[in-house]
């Protein structure tokens, strides 16, 4: 045997050639104990000790403990991981009361340069494989026992459909090994409309949520850079054919700006788009950034917009911010930690 990836990488045959030199049902053990059981590779009973040993030197785990965090009661789990080459990434566990949900990561920061975003402030790094990716789902599915983890969202740090391969890779194998079905993970995406339109080919019909933030191409551009490239009806046609091919729910994030996006303009486009594509809003107000010198819309500038989004018929819910003393948002616990956040330019302000 010779030395290989990290120890979520290699898929059975790729494990089939590691161990070659041993019969194949050692295969199925050690793929059974790591996906299944979700044991560490000493712990795996089944195999032989020396067999381990050498497993346990060949595959190394991919995420080592940097930062923990736990708050709400324990509601709120969120780890800051350190990577082989020196860099780090941010996972984040959510309980509620009927689910058990982990945000994973993508990406070692981000190109797609949202400014009010703490990652998009860091600048991209590099792309997480297929194996960094699934690690973040059966470590958080270890500290979820004894709940069930129920929900995978494609939410954390990076645009998950610039990493398309090494992305839907793990998502094949959160759900054909982890066990997850398809309704229960989630691809969120600023609109990278390539990627919408191969999920649209794919066989697993995940949900999809675009971080939309803006329903005029004008705004939009402002908040979302890649806007200028895929603008707002490239977006939705994306979306459409999408909702067609896959039978779910679109929905839209929107992370409410104090009189950026928060405004009566803004409510009648999105309700607008909405009414077109059967789409649902959730609504949150934005997580404070170091970088980003304008604030989230305060509670009672969040409830007038959803009234007015309800008053179109359009379905929106409001999220409440988690883990904020935790630095819970995407990239805010690296930024804090490696002080890595650039300041950008406050929005362009707008009347309600």
């Amino acid at each position: 045997m010779s030395a290989v990836e990290t120890r979520y990488q290699l898929d059975r045959d790729a494990l089939g050639e590691l161990l070659s030199d041993h019969p194949k049902y050692r295969v199925e053990q050690l793929w059974k104990g790591l996906y299944e059981d979700g044991l560490d590779i000493a712990e795996i009973s089944t195999l032989p000790k020396g067999l381990r040993s050498d497993l346990d030197t060949l595959l190394p785990v991919a995420l080592h403990h940097r930062i923990e965090r736990i708050s709400e009661g324990g509601e709120t789990h969120k780890w800051l991981w350190g990577l082989a080459d020196g860099d780090a990434v941010e996972t984040v566990l959510m309980h509620y009361k009927d689910r058990s949900t982990v945000c994973v990561s993508s990406q070692a920061g981000c190109a797609m340069a949202c400014g009010f975003c703490s990652t998009g402030q860091e600048g991209f790094r590099r792309h997480l494989t297929t194996g960094e990716i699934v690690e973040q789902v059966v470590r958080a599915r270890e500290a979820a026992k004894p709940r069930r983890l129920s929900n995978v969202v494609f939410m954390g740090m990076g645009e998950p459909l610039a990493n398309y391969d090494a992305v839907w890779g793990a998502v094949r194998r959160i759900h054909a090994d982890i066990g997850l079905s398809a309704r229960h993970i989630t691809m969120s995406t600023v609109g990278v409309v390539p990627g919408i339109r191969r999920m649209a080919e794919e066989q697993l019909p995940v949900s999809l949520a675009v971080s939309l933030h803006a329903a005029t191409d004008e705004l939009r551009t402002e908040l979302v850079p890649l806007n200028k490239r895929y603008p707002i009806d490239a977006l939705a046609d994306a979306c459409a054919a999408y909702v067609a091919a896959s039978g779910r729910r679109l929905s839209f994030e929107w992370a409410l700006i104090d009189g950026v996006n928060d405004t009566e303009e803004q409510a009648i486009a999105l309700a607008a788009l909405c009414k077109e594509l059967r789409a649902h809003v959730n609504l949150i107000p934005l997580n404070p950034t170091p970088g980003y010198p304008t604030v989230g819309t305060d509670a009672a500038g969040v409830s007038r917009f959803q009234k007015w989004l309800l008053d179109r018929n359009t379905n929106a819910t409001i999220r409440r911010n988690r883990g904020t003393d935790i630095d819970a948002a995407c990239g805010q616990l690296r930024a804090s930690q490696n002080k890595t956040t650039t300041s950008v330019a406050a929005p362009t302000r707008r009347p309600r």
